[in-house]
């Protein structure tokens, strides 16, 4: 005597009701109900969380406003004296704070002596002639700064 065994139909992963069916983006066993549960919709399933949540964090990130640089020849004010300077970019993309005004270049340590171009850039000079004039930064002669 041969006996058949009907197939067991499967138990719903989140509330254990038989006859649940496979849900495949799923990957697990879900009745009607807890199938509409979460879209109101027969003909669709839940979503994962592990799906969206990595578009969620994207779209906060991209919601959250970065700083913005200063711009060439922008106000700042010295957070240590309370002076004013103005921003510039340097060739190599990053910014110092210039001192309103040239000084002699005589007056000036090497290394310290700056141009600023037509379009804002600033530029280390090298080498100058001693009777010429330069531009320094307002960090190598700020009086209030910390020792370094």
């Amino acid at each position: 005597m041969t006996t058949t065994t009907s197939p067991v139909s499967p138990v719903c992963a989140a509330c254990e009701t038989p006859g649940a069916r496979w849900s495949a983006p799923l990957g697990m066993p879900l009745c009607a109900a807890c199938t509409t549960a979460a879209t109101g919709t027969p003909d669709r399933d839940p979503v994962r969380l592990g799906d969206i949540l990595p578009v969620t964090a994207a779209t906060l990130r991209a919601s959250i406003p970065a700083p913005r640089p200063p711009r060439s020849g922008s106000l700042m004010t010295c957070r240590f004296c309370g002076a004013q300077a103005r921003w510039h970019r340097t060739v190599h993309g990053r910014w110092v704070a210039m001192e309103p005004g040239t000084r002699p270049v005589a007056g000036v340590p090497r290394g310290e002596r700056w141009y600023v171009a037509g379009d804002g850039t600033a530029v280390q000079l090298r080498g100058a002639v001693p009777s010429g004039v330069c531009r320094v930064s307002h960090f190598s002669v700020c009086a209030a700064r910390p020792a370094r």
